[in-house]
């Protein structure tokens, strides 16, 4: 399944021991199951103090997860900051992403 796949991929990266794990869309196309795993997953290996970057469009997966936001429209910096602003300003939320 896509959900083994994208696990598999990390698991392979995570055995050389990297300092920081880039993740694109990690995500996308998996089954909500999937993504809820694959969230805690990830949560474990940020606990574990490893640097993680993840491009994501999934916004509930990305703000459980991150502690800085980088919000980009066309190539530009719309916003730059602490993930718990963006999680907690409804307002912001709608502003920069229509939700």
């Amino acid at each position: 399944s896509g959900g083994e796949q994208q696990m598999l991929t990390i698991a392979r990266t995570l055995m050389g021991n990297p300092e920081l794990l880039l993740l694109d869309e990690p995500s996308e196309g998996l089954a909500p199951l999937v993504v809820d795993h694959l969230r805690e997953q990830i949560a474990r290996l940020k606990q574990e103090g490893l640097t993680i970057l993840l491009a994501e469009q999934n916004v509930a997966f990305s703000l459980t997860l991150a502690e800085r936001v980088y919000v980009l429209e066309k190539g530009t910096i719309r916003f730059s900051g602490p993930a718990a602003r963006l999680r907690d300003d409804e307002a912001l939320r709608h502003e920069l992403l229509a939700l």
